[in-house]
């Protein structure tokens, strides 16, 4: 089979290679994939962000979406033909995340679905929605489980919430979309006139460019009427947590995800957050658990994930260039 091998550190390290097809073995599942999509955390991974000492070569990339071929002995959760996307996190069935959940997850430190065949334990796959093409069934893993996670378990949005999103890559348009799912009212902030225009066309009520309104908090302080949001989606991490914290109600909430502008938040105002009883939640994407009732509200309301742009498999390198520029809207897909 081909798959996509990185040998080191660095885009110029990653190589198409001929493997065996993997053997399914007790309780595992013989996957045929068919489309992946691309996250952030897969060029971290590529430039030894997140794993300085990864075991190479190892196949990247965490989310995909392909066809049970075989079943190994034992396994009786899914059948062959069935339609099924890995969860990012092996082994977190529900709950709180097992301790050391992260060392358990795909596309580093284990192999990843960028490979046209994929074993893996049926404790971690889940059925997808069966009205999503592939490449929209492929963006569910992270950036679906995040963004509802945020929405819907953390966030706990209702009908009327006012919610703000910061960006418009794959978390945020998904958090976007699941927002007005529950019935909240939706604020945008976007570097972007044509990204932010597109989402406004998604379902969002209002928006800002944050390189012409900076002080961006004061435009949803205005917006709600001087009452603040309900709830943040952070994306931007060290820049951006001081105006989420400004830009919620007293007791709102801000769920932390995206470290864009960096990963540690030295300038933290604490007295704002005090003194509106901020609560403060990192999001790590989420349980099988949360996985399926995500599945189903999605079968349930025919939500549809936006995808960017699909690339062939040949042209997987071209695709992650794509997503390093950062022009994307939605998520970026290579097609099998």
């Amino acid at each position: 089979m081909k798959a996509y091998e990185l040998q080191g550190y660095g885009l110029d390290n990653l190589r198409l290679v001929e493997r065996p097809v993997p053997v399914p073995g007790p309780g595992e599942a013989l996957i045929r994939m068919r489309a992946a999509t691309l996250n952030p955390r897969d060029l971290g991974v590529i430039d030894g962000f997140y794993f300085p000492d990864l075991k190479f070569p190892v196949i990247p990339v965490s989310d995909g979406v392909g066809e049970i071929v075989e079943l190994g002995p034992g396994a009786q959760r899914f059948r062959v033909g069935d339609r099924v996307a890995g969860t990012f996190a092996q082994g977190w069935i529900n709950g709180d995340p097992p301790i050391g959940w992260h060392n358990r997850s795909l596309g580093a430190p284990l192999d990843g679905v960028l490979a046209e065949y994929v074993v893996l334990p049926e404790s971690g796959i889940v059925r997808v929605p069966p009205h999503l093409t592939d490449a929209e069934a492929a963006a569910l893993p992270i950036a679906g489980l995040t963004a509802w996670q945020a929405i819907a378990e953390v966030g706990r949005v209702r009908a009327g919430d006012a919610v703000v999103v910061q960006g418009t890559g794959g978390v945020s348009v998904f958090a976007l979309q699941f927002a007005k799912l529950h019935g909240a009212r939706v604020f945008v902030v976007s570097g972007s006139a044509e990204k932010l225009g597109r989402a406004l066309q998604l379902g969002a009520d209002a928006g800002v460019l944050y390189t012409e309104e900076p002080d961006w908090d004061r435009n949803v302080i205005e917006w709600t009427d001087g009452r603040g949001a309900d709830l943040v989606v952070d994306i931007g991490g060290a820049a951006t947590l001081n105006r989420s914290v400004a830009a919620i109600r007293p007791g709102g909430a801000v769920c932390l995800i995206g470290i864009m502008s960096g990963s540690a938040a030295e300038g933290l105002q604490l007295v704002p957050t005090f003194l509106k009883r901020a609560r403060l939640q990192g999001i790590n994407v989420g349980s099988r658990e949360m996985f399926e009732a995500m599945n189903r509200a999605i079968a349930a309301n025919g939500l549809r994930p936006v995808i960017d742009s699909v690339y062939s498999f040949d042209q997987a390198i071209a695709a992650f260039a794509k997503l390093g520029e950062g022009r994307h809207f939605g998520k970026i897909a290579i097609a099998f």
